[in-house]
């Protein structure tokens, strides 16, 4: 059970230095995007040998929309903008799961789902440049597109295709291809050593290893607390960016972080009626 809990953490860990790394990315964001996808789907092929047969096309898209709207957040905004706000994702699967998967929405989601939306408001709060806008607008994004592939997987789970695996090995080759256009002209810097190196890090460490941890570990600890643990990632994100990258978020941003990571804890520490279980995306 404790190697299963220092697993779980392994993960969350990893998935916590992706801010920095695509920080220091001397590329575009669409070029790491492009690049980590493309590193991250092979190495799942090579590793772990998904049956990309069993993957479903929208789940694969939606994983791929978190992907690409992510990285293009973390570089257009403060990583701690971009994370938080996509930790907001959770209200969506709250308020899309009763439509996709006729689950009931209960008032403790309402609560979370108006805790979520508060938080959210802080992050506009005070001056806003152009580009920290658009990037805030795209971590909401990101956040809707998680809640589509999470309810998307629970879905495919009661109809007997509960594996996250060939979705997210399709949603990485489909980011890839999306973004392959915009990447080509920084193709000088992605295989460059210090671009070369930040990728394979973001594709093999941070997506492919964490997930091996993650996978390992999940199946041992209890939903509850595998969730509770995964909050180590929107609190270690912005922490490594400020240490590596000399970034500081503001306060406005650590006050909404602090009240979405609230709706998060609160909705997972409350009893829920069981659900088809699914690994993470």
């Amino acid at each position: 059970m404790r190697r299963a809990v220092l697993a779980v953490a392994g993960a969350a860990i990893l998935w916590s230095t992706g801010g920095l790394f695509i920080k220091v990315a001397p590329m575009p964001a669409l070029a790491v995007a492009c690049g980590r996808s493309l590193i991250a789907g092979l190495f799942y092929l090579a590793f772990l040998r998904p049956d990309l047969r069993a993957a479903r096309w929208t789940t694969a898209a939606a994983y791929a929309g978190c992907i690409v709207t992510f990285v293009s957040a973390t570089k257009l905004t403060t990583a701690a903008n971009a994370i938080f706000l996509q930790y907001t994702g959770p209200a969506y699967v709250l308020v899309l799961s009763p439509f996709v998967l006729d689950e009931p929405f209960r008032p403790i989601d309402g609560i979370c789902v108006a805790l979520s939306l508060a938080g959210m408001s802080l992050f506009f709060v005070g001056k806003v440049e152009t580009g920290q806008l658009l990037g805030n607008l795209l971590a909401i994004a990101s956040g809707v597109f998680f809640a589509l592939a999470v309810v998307l997987l629970r879905r495919d789970a009661k109809t007997g295709s509960g594996d996250a695996l060939p979705s997210a090995t399709l949603g990485n080759f489909l980011a890839a291809a999306l973004t392959a256009p915009w990447a080509l002209s920084a193709v000088p810097a992605m295989v460059s050593g210090r671009g070369g190196a930040v990728l394979l890090y973001l594709g093999i460490v941070q997506l492919g290893l964490a997930y091996l941890l993650f996978v390992r570990g999940v199946r041992r600890v209890p939903a509850a607390e595998a969730s509770l643990i995964s909050m180590l990632e929107p609190v270690l994100n912005p922490v490594w960016v400020l240490i590596g990258f000399g970034e500081q978020p503001g306060r406005w941003a650590i006050a909404g972080g602090a009240v979405v990571i609230a709706a998060v804890v609160v909705r997972t520490l409350v009893p829920q009626p069981q659900r088809a279980s699914t690994t993470s995306v």
